[in-house]
Parts: C-alpha cells; structure tokens; sequence
C-alpha cells in the first residue's frame, strides 16, 4: 500500500514539474493578430476607396492640443508626439498668426484650403478612382484635385494653391506626393503654416470598410527643424442618396463665422 501511494504521489510530482516548466512558454506566446483588412477592389485589383469620406476631428481648428474656447471645441494633438517642431523665428511667426487668426486666416478670404486641411476641414469629399488617376471631389468651394497613379513625374516648378499631386501604391495604401505650392495656405485655424518649400507625403490606408487612416508626412526646411506627421481617421457617410453639394464661399459671410465663433 506504502508503494502504492508513493507512486501515485511521484506522478502527480512529475505532472506538476511539467506542469511549472510549461507556464513561462505559455505565458510568452504572441496573442494572434487580426488579418490584414482586405476589402472589395477594383477592375485593376486595387483597393476600392471610392464614396464619399469626411474626418470628424478637432484638426479643422488647431492640429495640436487645445482647451476650449467659445465657438470651438476642445481637442486632441492629431501630431505624432503632439508638438509641431517649429525652427524658433517660426515659431515666433506662428504666434503671430494665432493673435490675428479671426482676420488672417486664409479661408477668412475664401482662399483653398491646400493640402492636408482640404482633408480635414468639416465638409465631405468624394473619392473616384480611375486606373489612371484618383480624383478627390471636394464639397468645399467645389474644389477638384486630380490625383495621378499612371507613373508620370511632377512638371515643372509651378506656385499651386493645391500642390501637384503623384501617387503609387504600397500594398493597400494610396502613396501620394504632393508638391510645388505656394506659402499662402495654413494647416488650421490656429495659425499653424508653411512655406513655398513644403513637401507633403498622404497615405490613405483602409481599415475596413467604412474607415481610412489618413497619414500626412510634413516636410519643410524653412519652416520646421525635422518632418513630422499627422494621423486622423476617415470615416465614409452611409446616409442614402447621399451626393455631394454645392457651397460657395464668400468672404465676409466665411469671416463673420469664424469671427464669431472666437
């Protein structure tokens, strides 16, 4: 009998050991990782990112973090690292803009946008792919932009409002190039802005099938001491018979609005 329980106590033994050695493997494993969204595609095989998309974020109104003020909400830095790394004279320039916003601010004047706060600004956009070319239809001032995927180069140097835009894919995310623009455009309402030398690198990146993550890579040597990016998510309108309308800016209706809004 003495045998008998010695032996069953030396397995539940072993079986423990094993048991105690086992723990630390299982408790290193990597958790599984969702698959890659792999959504409907194209004719050509590409990523079907055509509908209408708009951003819901506070980036329309300052791309770093803000308190609240009368007319526009608090936010959220959409910047990696939250602070832009502005060259200190900039930065000084900067502040300049915040003080003068409500008069300063391009779009007081019905300027466009440019690119990235076309993307961001509270209006919605559409989105048409071709083989050739990817056209984004903006609700804002009817705004075109043509985007081409056929391999051309960018032309000559031109002063655009817009940038010109060249774009590739990466696996499923749209690559796009944008450059040759003017110095007239900010990035927000809070006085955030650029130079004539701004390099603007997008990524649209679908998540599923209602969102987009909206990467921008922002260079520019006379502004900024090193590049830096933006991350913000696109979410697709869904509500039926859904187009996009018509709004035409004019100056000082656009100038009242963001005056009072201060």
């Amino acid at each position: 009998m003495k045998h008998v329980v010695s032996a069953a106590a030396a397995a539940i033994a072993v079986s423990s050991l094993a048991l105690i050695t086992t723990l630390p493997t299982l408790a290193q494993a990597p958790a599984a990782t969702a698959p890659a969204y792999r959504g409907p595609r194209t004719a050509d095989g590409k990523p079907n990112l055509n509908g209408i998309w708009q951003a819901f974020s506070t980036a329309h109104w300052n791309l770093e973090a803000h308190t609240a003020e009368p007319g526009i909400p608090a936010g959220q830095s959409v910047v990696e690292g939250n602070d832009i790394p502005y060259q200190p004279a900039a930065l000084a320039q900067r502040r300049k803009n915040f003080e003068s916003r409500t008069t300063a601010d391009p779009l007081t004047k019905c300027h466009l946008p440019g690119v990235p706060r076309i993307t961001y600004i509270p209006f919605p956009f559409q989105i048409v792919q071709t083989p050739k070319y990817t056209s984004m239809l903006y609700e804002y001032s009817t705004v075109t932009r043509i985007i081409y995927t056929d391999g051309s180069p960018h032309p000559p140097p031109l002063d655009l409002w817009m940038g010109d835009s060249r774009a590739r894919w990466e696996g499923d995310t749209l690559v796009v190039d944008v450059t040759q623009f003017n110095d007239m455009t900010w990035f927000d309402m809070a006085g955030n802005f650029h130079s004539d030398a701004l390099h603007v690198i997008e990524r649209y990146t679908p998540l599923d099938a209602d969102h987009i993550r909206y990467e921008a890579t922002i260079e520019d040597p006379k502004v900024f001491t090193r590049p830096w990016k933006m991350n913000i998510l696109l979410y697709r309108r869904l509500e039926p018979n859904l187009q996009i309308l018509d709004y035409v800016c004019v100056d000082f209706v656009q100038r009242k609005l963001l005056t009072t809004s201060k």
